[in-house]
């Protein structure tokens, strides 16, 4: 078969990509918002497997921001992580407080790792929350399934 080759990295490699996303989060909140007029404004959070995208919207539904975990600077199986769905949460809601936003209804869709990280670190910015909602698509016995696999 072969020898497998294992992957290890030093805490110096951690520190530095640590300082990377870092970096990248500071870059990202500093970006102009398209509208400045709105105080109240939505917040929808879209967690899958595999990333976790956070978009603010005005009260009417026009997109203002969007972040995601692969924009900040997060690569691979990292942008999957409740970690890298809070720190997207953070950089949002950076944004939405330049903005002059106060009040937020936050919608959740997905069923990801992300969902109550992005949650929480929202909550903990000081914004009024004015309801969540969950959208996650649920199917009434929609498509029929597979067959079974025969081995």
């Amino acid at each position: 078969m072969g020898k497998k080759k294992i992957i290890t990295t030093s805490p110096e490699q951690l520190i530095k990509e640590k300082e990377k996303i870092d970096k990248a989060i500071v870059a990202e909140a500093a970006a102009p918002v398209k509208s400045q007029a709105a105080r109240e404004g939505k917040i929808c959070i879209f967690s899958t497997y595999n990333n976790t995208i956070i978009v603010l919207t005005d009260s009417s539904g026009n997109a203002m921001a969007q972040k995601s975990a692969g924009g900040i600077g997060f690569k691979g199986s990292k942008k999957s992580t409740p970690f890298a769905a809070s720190k997207v949460a953070e950089t949002l809601g950076q944004v939405a407080l330049k903005a002059g936003i106060k009040r937020v209804f936050i919608d959740v869709k997905g069923i990801g790792s992300g969902r109550e990280s992005a949650l929480r670190s929202i909550a903990n910015q000081g914004f009024d929350i004015i309801g969540i909602k969950d959208k996650t698509p649920v199917p009434h016995n929609g498509c029929r399934p597979k067959k079974p696999r025969r081995l």
